[in-house]
């Protein structure tokens, strides 16, 4: 399938080795707001909107993660990126673990955070393609808001919840869609030995759209991986702890492989 050309934003010294950070699904690279300041002291950050998301293309055809992950390649070949270390959340998380098996030369380190080997059953994906393609953003946004924040910190945080929930329903109903399309044939299980990357998998202990047992799974499964578990937070752990897991990253970033 012909790669997307990927909307980007840099951040950080131009010689800086880079650190590339994938986002969940219906949201584009803002949602890593609060952690780029930290991580862009002594990365080059390289945030990207998925294919169909933001002000990416959406080239014809269903997509799989492995595509979604070849326009990752896509975009570090335009800049001569030969080897780079990759954080994602989610749809995120599940790109970095297919980068790490498809093209295993070109990564430094991996962070999957809130993800998991395989994502949900392939039929309530395809449902939930349809009912967008058929009904709107508006038909899911709410209800995905609703498991990516704890109760008490969309009680406490209002503005920040608004904004993840204008983010979604501004996602392009057909780039939604197409990755909803693409999680119902993810299933990595099998290939996680396979994962030579240094790996850190962060879980959080209240996430209801990826229960920490997924997350334990990966870690399990990568030779040496290593799992951090943050408490008090549901999905959304980068906004939700964002000075937790900023501290995670950046330990695991910085310290010995």
């Amino acid at each position: 399938m012909t790669t997307a050309a990927l909307h980007h934003r840099f951040d950080g010294p131009d010689d800086a080795p880079v650190l590339i950070l994938g986002s969940p699904l219906g949201a584009d690279g803002r949602v890593w707001d609060a952690l780029v300041p930290a991580l862009a002291e002594r990365h080059r950050v390289l945030r990207f909107d998925t294919r169909g998301h933001g002000g990416s293309e959406l080239p014809p055809g269903t997509p799989t993660v492995s595509d979604l992950a070849a326009d990752v390649v896509a975009l570090a070949d335009r800049y001569g990126i030969e080897r780079f270390s990759y954080a994602g959340i989610s749809l995120g998380g599940a790109l970095g673990l297919t980068l790490a098996l498809d093209a295993p030369e070109r990564l430094d380190r991996l962070v999957v955070c809130c993800s998991g080997a395989k994502l949900g059953e392939p039929a309530a994906w395809h449902e939930r393609a349809a009912q967008v393609r058929a009904e709107g953003m508006d038909a899911v946004a709410p209800t995905v808001v609703g498991r990516w924040f704890t109760p008490a910190y969309a009680e406490r945080e209002p503005a920040v919840r608004d904004g993840i929930l204008a983010m979604l329903r501004a996602c392009p109903p057909a780039g939604y869609a197409a990755s909803c399309d693409a999680l119902a044939t993810y299933d990595v299980r099998a290939r996680l030995a396979a994962v030579t990357a240094p790996t850190l998998v962060i879980a959080a202990d209240q996430d209801p759209s990826t229960p920490l047992a997924l997350g334990t799974e990966v870690a399990e499964g990568i030779p040496g991986a290593r799992l951090a578990v943050v408490k008090d937070a549901a999905h959304l752990v980068i906004v939700e702890k964002a000075d937790d897991v900023r501290g995670i990253i950046g330990e695991f970033l910085h310290g010995p492989a």
